[in-house]
């Protein structure tokens, strides 16, 4: 079982970005706004994230970097950080899953595990 003084939740709303998918070239643009929420005990730095991209033919996209769009936001215990950002893949549905690295004021470094979730252009899915 994890220690309840490092807990990060992690909350996800997609949308299809219609204005700049071109379904003729095999391209598909979603926006996503990400809420990450301490529900811990101790404060907590956003470090860097770790992503896998998967389109409905199977194929990952793999995409690693220092924090989100910029920041490394440090998240208070009963407190959140919230960003939008967005992908792109070549097939109608897709999903996004991955980790968010982050390091606690006591100097512990644990993962936030962000659970898979959907991208999906609106009538796709049946």
């Amino acid at each position: 079982m994890s220690d309840p003084r490092y807990q990060i939740d992690v909350s996800v709303v997609t949308r299809f970005l219609k204005e700049q998918s071109d379904p003729e070239i095999d391209r598909f643009a979603f926006a996503y706004t990400i809420t990450v929420q301490n529900n811990g005990s101790i404060p907590a730095k956003l470090m860097s994230r770790h992503w896998l991209i998967t389109n409905g033919d199977g194929q990952v996209e793999e995409v690693k970097g220092a924090g989100v769009i910029g920041q490394q936001p440090r998240i208070e215990p009963g407190n959140k950080h919230t960003y939008s950002s967005g992908a792109v893949i070549s097939t109608q549905v897709g999903t996004m899953q991955g980790t968010y690295q982050m390091l606690a004021d006591d100097g512990k470094r644990f993962d936030a595990t962000i659970a898979p979730f959907r991208l999906a252009v609106p009538g796709a899915l049946h």
